[in-house]
C-alpha cells in the first residue's frame, strides 16, 4: 500500500507547480530597504520530481492492484 494517496500527491506536484510559476514570475524583489527572495528553482524542481514519482507510483499501484509484478525465469537449452 502507499504511503501516499494519488490525490495527495496530485495536490502536492500542483502546489510545487505553483511554486515554480511564482519563482518564474519574480525570483526575488525589494521594497525600500526589505527584500524578499524566493525559494531556490533547483529545490523546486527536485520536489516537483519527488511528487511525480510518487504519483506514478501510487497510480501504478492502483492499476496492479497494490502489487509491484515481477517476473523472473531461467533460459535453458534443453
Amino acid at each position: 500500500m502507499a504511503i501516499f494517496s494519488k490525490e495527495m500527491c496530485r495536490q502536492k506536484l500542483n502546489t510545487w507547480l505553483a511554486a515554480e510559476e511564482s519563482v518564474a514570475t519574480g525570483q526575488s524583489y525589494q521594497i525600500g530597504t526589505r527584500m524578499l527572495t524566493r525559494a531556490d528553482l533547483k529545490q523546486i524542481r527536485e520536489e516537483m520530481e519527488y511528487w511525480a514519482q510518487k504519483l506514478f507510483e501510487a497510480e501504478a499501484e492502483e492499476k496492479n492492484g497494490g502489487r509491484n509484478r515481477l517476473y523472473h525465469f531461467v533460459a535453458r537449452d534443453v
